[in-house]
């Protein structure tokens, strides 16, 4: 083989390297971050209604439990609860009198 062989081949190598480190990183990021969680029991009393990442070690997750919602914040090895016992009805812009 000639030199010209082995360094095509070490760029072709590097260059599939750099595509699965940059497609791992974009799954990573963004491979669950529009996920809606349903259970398959319609009766369910626990629900998972949005999470939305922050970044790579922390994410947001809007948790429903008989009609009130949690807001946490899971992080590597800790969780959070950001704002609890929020009326479902309490959604920004919805009209009071």
């Amino acid at each position: 083989m000639e030199t010209v062989d082995y360094s095509r081949f070490a760029l072709a190598f590097v260059f599939v390297l750099g595509l699965i480190g940059l497609f791992s990183a974009l799954l990573k990021r963004y491979g669950n971050a529009h996920q809606i969680y349903k259970a398959k029991d319609t009766e369910s009393r626990l629900d998972i209604i949005e999470a939305r990442f922050i970044d790579a070690r922390r994410k947001l997750v809007l948790v429903k439990r008989d009609n009130v919602e949690h807001l946490l914040l899971l992080a590597e090895g800790r969780e959070t609860v950001i704002e609890s016992n929020i009326a479902v009805g309490n959604v920004k812009g919805d009209a009071h009198d």
